[in-house]
């Protein structure tokens, strides 16, 4: 887990079992930026959605493949910035995740 402020923490790929170790860091959202299917390995979003909801986690699904970042997802990740909750996103290395926060920091008004 990378740690990137004081609210926001990123990560490759999960599995269900990781989300003890993000509920004992205080994440209360986890956001998955990575489209299923991506590769034979992954774990689908809606194990991880299942997993996470029966530990009482808000789950959010904001994918995109690499190199194709939008404008509204920037703008749906700065919206759960703005909660103040403490979040981990996941992506297949972190970077795209990262890259998210970071647009997210550079709208007006975060």
């Amino acid at each position: 887990m990378n740690v990137l402020d004081d609210q926001i923490s990123v990560s490759g790929q999960i599995v269900a079992d990781d989300l003890d170790v993000l509920v004992k860091a205080g994440v209360e959202v986890v956001v998955c930026n990575r489209p299923d299917n991506e590769s034979a390995d992954q774990t689908p979003f809606s194990q991880i959605e299942q997993a996470a909801q029966a530990k009482g986690l808000q789950i959010v699904n904001i994918p995109f493949a690499g190199g194709q970042m939008q404008l509204a997802q920037v703008e749906e990740f700065a919206s759960l910035m703005a909660t103040g909750k403490r979040i981990h996103a996941y992506c297949r290395t972190g970077n795209r995740s990262s890259q998210l926060w970071a647009a997210a920091k550079e709208l007006p008004n975060q």
